[in-house]
């Protein structure tokens, strides 16, 4: 495993500053994913809310710095930089696939600290007291590669650049070690609402293991599925970031630490 690298401001990229929004939404990417990812959210959600994408090691502009292997250690950095630099209104945390998992072990670590997020919404991923023995990131490169196709999360003509295949498959392989080797450590339910987001027909995530995530708030849980599968969120991006904008409009005034449960 990794240790924690030196903290840097290069963990959150803001495209989009918005600085009379009442909330922040933190935005954590999935596995392989980038800050980048989040760019049309934050187009999208501002001036409504002040978008923030976390930026892991290992890729883009970060791709001379080792990744990171260990969820737990991302969480502690990214509290980290969240506490020292944006905690000066309320956070509402977005993660997806990989990124489900950091922003959990982030709103732990947040409300430990005593600042409770307003909500988080985890999308195309299992509770995190669920488990699957899983073994991808210890497949050889072309195993690998054949697992971001069957994801489909990738841009196509990526697998056609040789170059610049082999390039982000260290991060990629990081980050399926990463998720696969996380083990939850049993912590206190979050004191704030818990949102799951699904794709129908998504192979990494069942309906129990989604609704599953109920066991990790005591203040309200609601679980929505849409239309595909892992990636289901590049056809329904509208109907996600209307839940977003929604719930962040109704969830917490501005100035506080703590949600209410979600509307449903």
């Amino acid at each position: 495993m990794t240790a924690a690298p030196a903290q840097s401001q290069a963990w959150v990229r803001r495209y989009r500053p918005a600085p009379d929004a009442a909330v922040r939404l933190v935005c954590f990417p999935h596995a392989g994913g980038s800050a980048t990812f989040y760019y049309p959210v934050a187009q999208a959600l501002a001036p409504v809310l002040d978008v923030l994408a976390v930026q892991y090691p290992g890729r883009q502009d970060r791709h001379t710095e080792p990744p990171v292997d260990d969820i737990h250690v991302l969480a502690d950095v990214v509290t980290e930089e969240l506490v020292a630099g944006w905690n000066d209104r309320p956070l509402l945390l977005f993660g997806h696939s990989m990124g489900a998992m950091v922003a959990y072990e982030v709103a732990c670590r947040l409300q430990r600290r005593g600042t409770v997020p307003v909500g988080l919404f985890a999308s195309g991923r299992r509770a995190p007291s669920t488990y699957r023995d899983e073994n991808v990131h210890l497949a050889d490169d072309e195993g690998l590669v054949a697992e971001m196709r069957r994801m489909q999360g990738t841009d196509a003509q990526v697998f056609e650049d040789e170059e610049i295949l082999r390039m982000i498959l260290p991060a990629v392989r990081s980050d399926y070690r990463a998720v696969e080797t996380y083990r939850h450590q049993p912590a206190p339910p979050l004191n704030c609402p818990v949102v799951a987001l699904n794709g129908r027909d998504d192979p990494q995530v069942t309906p129990q293991e989604a609704q599953a995530w109920e066991s990790h708030t005591a203040s309200g849980f609601r679980l929505l599925t849409y239309p595909g599968g892992h990636f289901y969120l590049s056809a329904q991006a509208p109907e996600v970031l209307r839940e977003i904008r929604e719930f962040a409009l109704t969830a917490a005034p501005a100035g506080t630490g703590g949600g209410t449960a979600p509307r449903g």
